[in-house]
Parts: structure tokens; C-alpha cells; sequence
């Protein structure tokens, strides 16, 4: 037997589930019936499914100890990001402007790319890093993932 190559779900490890779900809903992105108010939030994507739970109840659930949190969640690197492709240089823009009026960092501005795409970073309230970029060279489905070749 092998792993399926799949990512069904994403979780972030954050500080205060209730805070993390008003920024992603204040994103527009719709939160599912199953979360569990201030315990676990699942947001639906177009992709896997995204779900937020404390960084400690995570720990937990793993099996590992907790996490000392950064000292400054908005500049600390973590060692991961996640990525949203969009169809256009404007709608990177467009997407960082949401996001910073939204509560995130901006990281770094939409900038044009030395392989041809144009892509910027933001991170969330607790840190994580998120990239917004348009690659020419991935177009995307209906449901708005990169096709590679």
C-alpha cells in the first residue's frame, strides 16, 4: 500500500480559535457547520478543507509537547507556508489588500518573480505565512487549482 498524494485537510495550530475564525471568515471564506465554537473551526476551500484548533490542543492530540509560541508571531518564521493561486497579477494585489484589511501582516508587497510569476506574503494573526501568487505558466481549473503539467 502507498500514501494517497492528497491534502484533505490543513490545520493551524493558533492562539485563540475564536479570533483566528473571525480573520478567515472576514477573508469570505465559509466556515462549516461542523466547527465547534472557540474549539475547532473547519473552513471550506477549494482544496482540502482548512481547520484551526489551539496550538496546545494540537500539540496534544499528537502526542507532542507544547509548542513555546514565538516571540513575535507576525515576523517569526515557522519553516512552512501555504499558497493561494489566483488568475492575475491584480487579483494578488487585490487578495493582499483583503487580507491586510482583514487583520493580516503584510510581508511582502506583490513583486514580479525571477521564474515569470508575480506573488506577495502575508501572514495571519498567529503567524502563519500565506503567499498569494499568479504563475502564467499553471493555469487553473473551474475550481481555482494550478494545473501542472
Amino acid at each position: 500500500m502507498s500514501v494517497p498524494a492528497r491534502v484533505s485537510l490543513a490545520t493551524l495550530g493558533v492562539g485563540d480559535v475564536a479570533r483566528a475564525t473571525a480573520f478567515y471568515s472576514s477573508l469570505g471564506w465559509r466556515l462549516s457547520p461542523a466547527s465547534v465554537p472557540g474549539v475547532v473551526s473547519f473552513f471550506h476551500t477549494a482544496g482540502g478543507l482548512l481547520s484551526l484548533i489551539t496550538t496546545d490542543d494540537l500539540a496534544a492530540d499528537a502526542g507532542l509537547p507544547a509548542r513555546i509560541p514565538p516571540a513575535n508571531p507576525a515576523t517569526d518564521f515557522r519553516g512552512t507556508m501555504l499558497a493561494i493561486n489566483v488568475e492575475s497579477r491584480t487579483a494578488v494585489d487585490e487578495a493582499l489588500r483583503a487580507a491586510v484589511q482583514a487583520g493580516a501582516a503584510l510581508v511582502k508587497a506583490g513583486s514580479a518573480a525571477d521564474w515569470g510569476g508575480y506573488l506577495g506574503y502575508f501572514t495571519d494573526p498567529d503567524g502563519h505565512l500565506w503567499e498569494v501568487t499568479h504563475n502564467p505558466g499553471w493555469p487553473l481549473d473551474e475550481a481555482g487549482i494550478p494545473r501542472l503539467p
